[in-house]
């Protein structure tokens, strides 16, 4: 009797050309993996997309200068034309830019807060007055207090590993 399987595919941010390590550490193996399930003829669900709500992505806007959804776009179907360029099939490639996703992640949301997982709570955040809005950490950048290295993020330190407050 076939199995039913599902191949779930971490979503890179659609920022950037996509890199090889991408492509070889988990779109290919996934790809053969569904390849040996359908071989076996298993009912193979193999799905991903691009997440294009991430800062990284409005980095990438901000650095390009334009709009937001003209970047993630270009990235996203980028991916689209390298994924056939390789024949890795997929059965649904989307993107966080879409109603259903919107739809879906609100119904999750709004049944964690109605279960009480989730809480309110206050916080402390950079905010730019020049910009009228706050900053996402990998917009601040300084020198961390414990190490004193020159590249550190608001809330990390990649040289000395700790987490920072602001």
């Amino acid at each position: 009797m076939p199995e039913n399987i599902l191949i779930a595919i971490a979503w890179p941010y659609a920022n950037a050309e996509i890199h090889v390590g991408n492509i070889t550490g988990s779109h290919l193996p996934g790809d053969i993996v569904a390849r040996y399930h359908r071989l076996k003829g298993n009912k193979v669900l193999m799905v991903s997309g691009t997440d294009s709500h991430g800062t990284p992505v409005t980095l990438a806007a901000d650095k390009e200068g334009k709009p937001v959804e003209e970047v993630y776009k270009k990235y996203h179907n980028g991916f689209l034309e390298l994924f056939q360029g390789y024949g890795i099939t997929y059965d649904l490639f989307t993107t966080t830019h879409t109603e259903n996703h919107f739809k879906v992640s609100q119904a999750i949301f709004l049944a964690l807060k109605e279960n009480g997982f989730l809480y309110t709570d206050k916080s402390m955040q950079w905010y730019s007055q020049s910009l009228k809005r706050f900053l996402p950490d990998r917009y601040v950048e300084g020198t961390c207090y414990i190490c004193g290295y020159e590249g550190a993020r608001s809330d990390q330190c990649d040289n000395c590993g700790n987490v920072l407050e602001p």
